[in-house]
């Protein structure tokens, strides 16, 4: 069979300046759903890749993007399709997600 999602980097920053290009024509919320859209995107590839783990960096900020990856964590949690997630220990700003267990 052969492979057609690329593979991600194995630490993804989900600030919406790392990956798009004027910032200034979007909003609040479209740079978030940008950001979200991008870590489904990355997970889905580890996880097809069968990665062991995968860091996103999320900052710190008011939170919004934070509460919003550890939200969509607790999904792919609960649907099996990662083993879990938390806190990187060196930076709380990254969270560590592990696929396989």
């Amino acid at each position: 069979m052969a492979r057609t999602l690329p593979r991600p980097p194995k630490e993804v920053d989900l600030h919406a300046h790392a990956f798009l290009k004027h910032l200034e024509d979007y909003d609040a919320d479209e740079l978030l759903a940008a950001s979200m859209d991008r870590l489904r995107e990355c997970l889905d590839a580890a996880i097809y890749w069968a990665y062991a783990e995968i860091r996103f960096i999320h900052g710190k900020g008011k939170g919004a993007l934070r509460s919003a990856v550890y939200e969509e964590l607790a999904h792919y949690k609960d649907s099996g399709a990662i083993a879990r997630y938390y806190p990187s220990y060196q930076n709380e700003d990254v969270v560590v997600v592990v696929i396989g267990l």
